[in-house]
């Protein structure tokens, strides 16, 4: 039995992991949740689950959820809240594997955590290897520990380059759907709304990471991800958008040869994969039929029309504050972008300030977690000045 602790229970990812872990029940068990602000589905969860521990974001969270399960009739042994009970969750004694799929920042002292306390590390969250992959690889190899990527195009080349030797590998290929607006003319793009981004044409997911995928920046952040993960160069790490999402993420080799993973864009495939991990299970999904899939597309991603891309690039290929400063400023800028205050093409011109001004700074390499927090918070404090800017002169 492989003990599972989540954080991030109520989001797109913490659903469908407990999904697979209802479907391998006699395999897999849940020891930890750990969730926002949404006390009813947590009480839920915990009351289907029977968890050891649970944590919410918020006190006012954690009491609207114990009183829930209090009038259900479950009892827990734990419950907390806060990042110290994110904490609490992904370091209990009892969890052998621990899946961060908490959205934005929020995880990452959570994975470090987990990662000292020997935990096995399901990775959903993008943005701890971005701001902070160096140390979270080095503390990985130093207790280690595995981290297993459940983004389905890490996961993808994970399946691929799965018992191969490193230096048969000449090139890592994302692919990217290319979001809603792949087909838009970039004269429309500036009057593109909140709610057109969040109309994804093949993936359900949350509000931030949707919106990531129309402006390409979520594969940007792939592509940083992509190098922590596999110890690749940025010279080695290719996109290419394949509207279909069948085809999750494929592997050059040296000869030549592309090794490629396809499946059903359905998430619940790269988390089983994960919590399986070095094993394959049987999954109550529907197999892939190649003749209803009908042809596949791949095309070059445009980058004068989606320039997130290309910043992620140049963000990589600079000193490792860069990516923090991307990372920070994409994600205030989306905020925005979301509450209708910063338009859509607005999001990659905020965040290209931010890095004009940040080589201006001369950030250089960070090498601490305290570093990497005093940068994130610079970026924020610029963009969030640089967005009241731009209001005010509306």
């Amino acid at each position: 039995m492989k003990r599972i602790a989540i954080l991030g229970s109520t989001g797109s990812i913490g659903r469908s992991a407990l999904s697979v872990i209802e479907a391998q029940a006699g395999r897999l068990e849940v020891v930890g949740l750990a969730a926002g602000r949404n006390a009813g589905l947590l009480a839920e969860q915990a009351g289907r689950h029977r968890p050891r521990i649970v944590a919410a974001s918020t006190p006012d969270a954690l009491d609207r959820a114990r009183a829930a399960l209090r009038g259900a009739g479950v009892k827990v042994e734990r419950a907390c809240a806060g990042r110290d009970g994110l904490l609490a969750v992904a370091t209990h004694p009892a969890a052998d594997l621990v899946l961060c799929a908490t959205a934005g920042t929020a995880g990452l002292d959570a994975t470090l955590a987990a990662i000292d306390a020997g935990k096995t590390i399901a990775l959903a969250n993008k943005e701890v290897l971005v701001m902070a992959g160096g140390l979270m690889m080095r503390a990985a190899r130093r207790r280690g520990v595995a981290i297993l990527p459940v983004d389905s195009e890490h996961n993808a080349i994970h399946q691929c380059v799965h018992g191969r030797d490193p230096q048969e590998v000449r090139r890592l290929i994302l692919t990217a759907s290319g979001g809603p607006f792949r087909e838009r003319p970039a004269a429309e793009l500036e009057a593109v709304t909140p709610r057109e981004a969040l109309d994804h044409p093949t993936w359900r997911m949350g509000p931030k990471i949707t919106v990531d995928s129309a402006t390409l920046m979520n594969k940007g952040l792939e592509v940083i991800e992509a190098r922590w993960l596999f110890d690749a160069p940025p010279d080695r790490i290719d996109v290419v958008v394949h509207p279909q999402s069948i085809v999750h993420s494929l592997v050059e080799l040296r000869d030549g040869s592309v090794i490629a993973q396809l499946g059903v864009t359905d998430m619940r495939l790269p988390i089983q994969y994960a919590f399986s991990y070095p094993e394959r299970w049987e999954a109550p999904l529907p197999a892939l039929d190649l003749a209803r899939c009908g042809r596949l597309d791949f095309d070059r991603p445009d980058l004068e029309r989606f320039p997130c891309l290309a910043l992620a690039y140049r963000a990589l290929r600079g000193p490792t504050a860069l990516p923090i400063i991307l990372n920070a400023a994409n994600e205030r800028a989306v905020e925005a972008f979301l509450e209708g205050r910063l338009g859509f093409t607005a999001i990659p011109a905020a965040i290209e300030q931010a890095l004009d001004a940040g080589e201006r700074r001369q950030a250089g390499d960070v090498r601490t977690l305290a570093a990497v927090r005093d940068v994130d918070a610079w970026a924020r404090r610029f963009t969030d000045e640089l967005i009241r800017g731009l209001e005010s002169g509306q």
